[in-house]
């Protein structure tokens, strides 16, 4: 039954469409959603898609650094010789190297944990309690 639907009402362009779309769709179902916070030092605030640079200028030096591997899903495409056609979108976990720096907000506050990839801020949240 796929063949055939895929060979009669799903050809070409508009199957290749819809197998990007299912793709798509996937990983929208499969990536957490994480709430957006900012990081306030100083009397300013930064957050999701400030540089380091920023960081390091409105909050100084973080008092820990250390560069992690997050697992995340990644599109990729696969070429096969047994598979005629065009490659066919594969979704794989994939390390993406990441750096985590580390704040102390002060005495009775969480940690702030400001995780850095690609030369910007891709998220904030609160770490362990300081003491």
């Amino acid at each position: 039954m796929r063949s055939l639907l895929t060979q009669t009402a799903l050809s070409g362009p508009r199957l290749k469409t819809l197998q990007l779309l299912v793709a798509a769709l996937a990983l929208c179902m499969v990536l957490p959603a994480q709430a957006s916070q900012s990081l306030r030092c100083n009397g300013s605030l930064v957050g999701k898609g400030d540089s380091p640079v920023t960081l390091l200028q409105k909050c100084g030096d973080p008092i820990y650094r250390q560069g992690v591997c997050i697992s995340m899903l990644q599109l990729g495409w696969v070429v096969t010789p047994y598979r005629p056609g065009s490659p066919a979108a594969v979704l794989a976990n994939q390390c993406v190297p990441m750096e985590e720096w580390t704040y102390d907000r002060g005495p009775g506050t969480f940690l702030g944990v400001v995780r850095i990839y690609n030369g910007a801020i891709e998220s904030v949240r609160d770490g362990d309690r300081a003491r």
